[in-house]
């Protein structure tokens, strides 16, 4: 069965002081810490695209996990800032810049904070249906092209990075049938309106703190399993007021939800895979339980097991 292999990721080196922003904005440093969880947002460059990101974090795959480029063959761009005004495609333009195959299947998916999980259902089936080896799963969406510095709401949230997850038949964690789920009579809570971004913070804290918890809930039900049987919880890192309230319907195992979002703020669909880069992928844990919640509105849960030696 096609699973994950490894994870890499890329942050660009720029960071805004978000202390500075916070008080710019006339809020305590409290606010931070408690609510938002980010104190440095990393930013990229004026002049860098969606698809620039994303090559840092490839060839950082490339050249840690060794896998070819000519091996390639299949690429799946999550995006909702792509490059350009997003003609052609994202996965396109990164064909061009790493000279990958001219046989590779590239498109993007314009999904934002589900994204990830989403994306591994749907690269999972490309590649079993056309018998493809290698694929990877990008994830870029650097927020910052759309965010007003003036607006405090968005300003102080969203932080830039890409991340590249290999996928292919050696692999060392299976994962299994997802729960998608949309709700399309919220998408205005969080859109881009005349260029900008903007964001009803309360109703997707709402439709964080109800609906997640439930679809998190449905999923264990539905395949016979208890929140003590998922040795890891890996949410979407929306913010730590969000995070901790997702957890806090789960007294058991609360203190099994990941929480990292200090240094980089929320980077939509980059959320997950840097958090399995950094403490799932290598670790001793053998379920972990993903979710991806926010635009759309969407979420998606599904639970990743370590492969045996055995299989």
């Amino acid at each position: 069965m096609i699973g994950i292999r490894a994870i890499a990721s890329y942050l660009p080196e720029t960071r805004l002081d978000n202390l500075r922003q916070a008080e710019k904005f006339g809020e305590s440093p409290s606010f931070i810490h408690d609510k938002i969880g980010a104190v440095m947002l990393p930013v990229k460059d004026a002049a860098q695209e969606a698809s620039d990101l994303a090559v840092e974090a490839i060839e950082r795959l490339f050249s840690q996990y060794g896998l070819a480029k000519d091996d390639v063959d299949a690429l799946v761009v999550v995006t909702q800032n792509p490059d350009g005004a997003g003609l052609p495609h994202t996965a396109a333009v990164l064909q061009r810049k790493l000279d990958l195959p001219t046989t590779v299947a590239a498109f993007d998916l314009s999904l934002g904070c589900s994204g990830f999980v989403y994306g591994l259902t749907i690269i999972r089936g490309l590649m079993e249906q056309a018998g493809l080896k290698n694929g990877l799963l990008v994830t870029a969406d650097p927020y910052s092209r759309v965010i007003d510095r003036e607006d405090r709401i968005t300003s102080l949230l969203f932080g830039d990075a890409a991340t590249a997850t290999w996928l292919c038949e050696d692999c060392t964690w299976t994962f299994g049938r997802p729960l998608l789920e949309t709700d399309g009579k919220g998408a205005n809570t969080l859109c881009v309106d005349q260029g900008r971004l903007r964001m009803n913070g309360r109703e997707v804290f709402s439709f964080a703190a109800a609906r997640v918890p439930q679809q998190i809930s449905r999923w264990l039900n539905d395949n016979e399993l208890a929140p003590t049987d998922i040795d890891l919880f890996c949410l979407h890192q929306g913010s730590i007021s969000i995070v901790d309230a997702i957890s806090r319907r789960f007294p058991q195992v609360r203190d099994r939800f990941l929480k990292d979002i200090r240094e980089t703020g929320n980077t939509v669909s980059s959320s997950i895979p840097l958090l399995l880069e950094k403490y799932v992928l290598k670790s001793a844990a053998e379920r972990v339980l993903i979710c991806g919640f926010g635009v759309g509105l969407s979420s998606a849960t599904n639970v990743m097991q370590k492969v045996t030696q055995n299989g």
